[in-house]
Parts: structure tokens; sequence; C-alpha cells
């Protein structure tokens, strides 16, 4: 029979979340439970994600996304080979479609190489085409780590061995309340009161929220950004084969708008970056004032909107063009019309926010005694998030005291 008191106690059922009471189910004597706002795992940016399984290519050699994507990248690959989930290690295309680009792409040659990508090659315009017929580039770089897969089936997967293995999963517990007597942690939640002597915090766009309600001042807070998407028609899919990225600007943590062949079928074009009004705000008409005033208050907000307004006004604009949309995609597969695609879905991106303005590119994981509080975890965190769940759960052992199996 379990104890009322659970040892640890992880908030959110992400795959961030999921991916740690995996970890920690497998490896210590304990009773676990996650608690989730929404009434299923995978809701939120896990269920809305790319299905890209990234290389590593982008990270600065030795970051905590470099070591984290490169180990994790092979863990999921192992896990899905080993619970028969759908996947593809097809690579991409990195592609250079004007001169200026080209210093960029050498730097993530570079990067790639150093983050142990063996395999990656430059292509010439002629190559390009070989493995991509319909791409425009003057230059380009072959990543073969890169895959594809649905990150919902995986989180899933994960729930269910979770689930196997003793652990428990609360859907419809949103966490709003938090007290700490006697070094005892009570939650309290939507649907009841749990007690526990941990806990971990892996709230996504609710992280610094929930960081706060525990006592602990992140420093930072999550601004929500909207990536949408296109689909392309089914006739004209054949104009991509696999995944095609442009050169990304390096003073941005976004990647920019490309084409990623879907594992369960289809091709999904996008995604932008524009300001969510709302923390899950998936559609542009979702909005919330006490949302718009939390972020809209913080210093940080106004300072990184001063910095990159040029950036917000291209980005709000190809959001409300879809002929400006079709123009960004074309760059890269010039055949493309505006008849050839139709909007498909969006999703949200907790990006962590400093108040000096600066958009924070690596994870950030902070512990404390009984508590560890996952603060910035965007992409490649669902690549990662095997290597990401190995990390928390050494953390934890070390400061909750946990007895392995």
């Amino acid at each position: 029979m379990k104890s009322s008191t659970y040892d640890v106690a992880i908030i959110g059922a992400g795959i961030v979340g999921l991916a740690t009471a995996l970890k920690l189910v497998q490896k210590y004597r304990l009773s676990l439970i996650i608690l989730e706002a929404e009434n299923e795992v995978a809701a939120h940016q896990t269920g809305h994600n790319s299905g890209v399984i990234h290389s590593g290519l982008y990270y600065k050699p030795g970051s905590m996304k470099a070591l984290n994507c490169v180990s994790g990248r092979e863990a999921m690959y192992r896990f899905c080979e080993e619970n028969e989930i759908a996947h593809d290690r097809c690579g991409k295309v990195v592609v250079a479609t004007h001169p200026s680009e080209i210093p960029s792409l050498n730097m993530l040659e570079e990067r790639g190489r150093a983050n142990g990508l063996d395999g990656i090659r430059r292509l010439f315009p002629q190559e390009i085409r070989e493995i991509e017929p319909h791409v425009n580039g003057i230059d380009g770089l072959w990543v073969p780590q890169t895959g594809i897969v649905d990150y919902k089936d995986v989180a899933k997967t994960y729930a269910r061995l979770i689930l196997e293995s003793g652990g428990e999963i609360k859907t419809n517990s949103r966490v709003i309340g938090f007290s700490n007597e006697h070094n005892l942690i009570k939650l309290q939640t939507t649907s009841s009161e749990i007690e526990t002597k941990n806990l971990i915090n892996c709230a996504g766009l609710r992280s610094d929220r929930i960081a706060r309600l525990c006592g602990e001042e992140p420093g930072l807070q999550i601004i929500p950004f909207r990536g949408e998407y296109y689909e392309i028609v089914p006739e004209k899919e054949y104009l991509v084969k696999n995944l095609i990225y442009p050169v990304p600007d390096v003073r941005f943590p976004f990647l920019g708008v490309h084409f990623t062949r879907m594992v369960h079928g289809g091709v999904e074009a996008g995604p932008n970056a524009v300001l969510a009004l709302k923390r899950e705000g998936y559609k542009k008409s979702d909005i919330s004032i006490p949302d718009i005033a939390y972020y809209g208050t913080y210093v940080g907000f106004w300072r990184m909107a001063f910095k990159y307004w040029k950036m917000s006004i291209s980005e709000t604009y190809r959001s409300l063009s879809k002929y400006a949309f079709v123009k960004a995609l074309q760059r890269l597969v010039p055949d493309l019309q505006l008849e050839d695609v139709h909007p498909a879905g969006s999703g949200v991106r907790a990006q962590a926010l400093s108040s000096d303005g600066k958009l924070l590119d690596d994870f950030s994981i902070v512990e404390r005694q009984h508590q560890v509080h996952v603060l910035n975890a965007p992409s490649p965190a669902a690549t990662a998030s095997l290597a990401i769940g190995e990390t928390i759960a050494t953390m934890a052992e070390k400061n909750f005291q946990l007895v392995k199996i």
C-alpha cells in the first residue's frame, strides 16, 4: 500500500517531467507522483512539437544543450527502437541562399564537428539538389544524425513505463498552493492536497510562477512565443524529401522557418516566432490580460522589445500575411506557391528572459535542498529528454537522499 506522503512529487507531465520520473522510478526505491494541470500528458510544448530529433549542430560546445542533446539524441533513438516507436534517422540539409550566410554556415560546421557529429559534410549546389532536388542554395551542410519522431508517442510510452514501475500520474491537478512545514512540502492542487518530501518543478510555461510559489526567486521570467506552421498539400509533398533548414540568425534562439517531413505522413513548414498574448496562446485570438500584465510589467521584456523590435515586426508580419510566410519559404524551395500550403497547427515555446532583456539560450536547472526547478528547457529538450532526466535524477540523488534499487 502506497504512503500518503510521497518521496518525490513532479509538477508537469510534459516530456521533461515524464523523462525525469522514468529515470527516478527505474533507479531508486521511492514513491512518486506527477501532478499535471491538464487532462492528459504532453498537452502543451511536447504535444505541439514539430517532431525533430535534433543532432546537436547548433549548440555551443560544452554547453548543457550540446552535452545533453548529443547523448540524449542517441538515447532517444535507442528508446524508440526498444519500444517500437515510429521514427526515422533521415538526416537534414542546412542551406545558405546568400553569400552573407556563409560565415554562419562555417560556424555551424565547426560546432557540429566539435560536438562529435561524424559524417557531416559541406554540399556544393549540385550536391544539395541530389539530396533535395527542389532546393535553392549556394552552399549547404548535410547532417545525417537528425531524425523525426512523434514526441506524443514518446511521452505516452514514458507515462506507461512510469505507471508500470509504480509511479502515479494525476491529471487535472494544477498546483495553486505551497507550504513547507517540518521538512514536509504540502502542495494544494485544484483536485486535492499532496504531501511530499521532495519536489521537482518541470512546469514548462509556468515554471517561473511555480518557482516563485515555492519561495524560489528564479531571476528570470518565462515569455511565451507562438510558432505557427503551414502544411504542404499532398500533391506538392514531393518538393520536400526530408528536412530542409535555413542558416539561422545566430543572435536568436530560433532556427527560422524550415521544412519538416512528419513521421506519420505529411510535410510541415514553419515556424515563425511571435509573442503570444497568453501563456498557452495557440491561436491569434487567445488573449489573457493577467498574462500580458505579468510580462508587460517586467523590465526585461521591454529591454528585449527595444533590442529586437525589427525582428518582432518581421515575425508579426509573417504571422498576419500568408504571402510573406510563403515568400520566406520560397527562399529555400522556389517552386512552392501560395496555393500549395494551408494553415496547420501551432506551438508555444516557453522562452526564459533575464532582467537585462537577454533571451536565455542554454538549459537552466536550479537545485535547492529538497527542490529542483527546471527553469529553461527549450529545444532540444524533447530530443535530450532522457539525458536531462538523468541529469535531474543525479541532482535529486544528492539533494533528496534517495536510495538506489
